[in-house]
């Protein structure tokens, strides 16, 4: 059986569907990320009402208007296991003030999952030295780089301090070289896989909207890389998921 572990099931145009077809296609459990708190309803509510599926909670790095405040107080909900999606992301910006607020964030949602004892879900783009920093600075925090697009120094680095890392379809684009190298070496116990649903849909959906069905496309694309069997593919990603989020 898959994990699908990162999706936003609340931006997918028919969401209960979507978990369906996912079960149909033996992906047995998924994470449904938070990245602000406008919809952090919305996504408690899919883990309340499938037994199949979990949530995080926690303020992307884009989301910068407003204080996280809000988190700390949402991290004791049934069925929360992670704090995030959260992070940097200097891609989109290149003003010193919206990065600092992005540091900001960053470090406060790192310590509120240090005095909660949980996991964090972190996005990084375009800022691997300013988020290795933080990751350092809390060194009690584990988790994973999630949608990892960033070189395999980064990946060691992060290993290295007991992060996860783990692979969406873009591991299937012509321009996802990078990532094929990562992950083909990240070590078994540290390994992955998600949609990143709706976005990033893998070959061969390419043009569609992507769901957490189609985690089996990455997985089998990452099984070949590793050559490996997509069973035992989804046994190692299975053990690594319920082991970094305790389900």
């Amino acid at each position: 059986m898959l994990v699908d572990s990162h999706c936003h099931l609340n931006y997918l145009d028919d969401p209960d569907a979507a978990i369906h077809a996912a079960s149909l296609c033996g992906v047995d459990k998924i994470l449904c990320i938070g990245v602000e708190q406008e919809r952090i309803d919305q996504v408690l509510s899919f883990a309340a009402r499938f037994d199949n599926v979990w949530a995080t909670v926690g303020q992307h790095p884009e989301s910068t208007a407003s204080e996280p405040l809000w988190v700390a107080p949402l991290l004791t909900t049934p069925k929360v296991v992670a704090v995030g999606e959260m992070g940097l992301d200097y891609f989109h910006t290149k003003l010193t003030d919206d990065r600092t607020r992005q540091q900001q964030n960053f470090d406060y949602q790192l310590g509120i999952a240090d005095e909660h004892d949980l996991p964090v879900v972190v996005h990084t783009r375009d800022a691997e030295a300013a988020t290795l920093a933080l990751l350092r600075n809390h060194p009690g925090v584990r988790g994973v780089l999630h949608c990892f697009t960033e070189s395999w120094g980064m990946a060691e680095t992060a290993l290295e301090l007991g992060y996860y890392i783990s692979i969406s379809g873009i591991v299937t684009f012509k321009n996802g070289a990078n990532v094929r190298d990562v992950a083909k070496r990240v070590p078994d116990e540290r390994l992955l896989v998600e949609t990143d649903a709706p976005w990033l849909a893998p070959v061969p959906h390419r043009g569609t909207q992507n769901q957490p069905a189609f985690v089996t496309d990455t997985a089998k694309f990452v099984a070949e890389l590793r050559n490996v069997s997509l069973t035992q593919l989804a046994a190692i990603t299975s053990r690594n998921f319920t082991t970094l989020f305790g389900i």
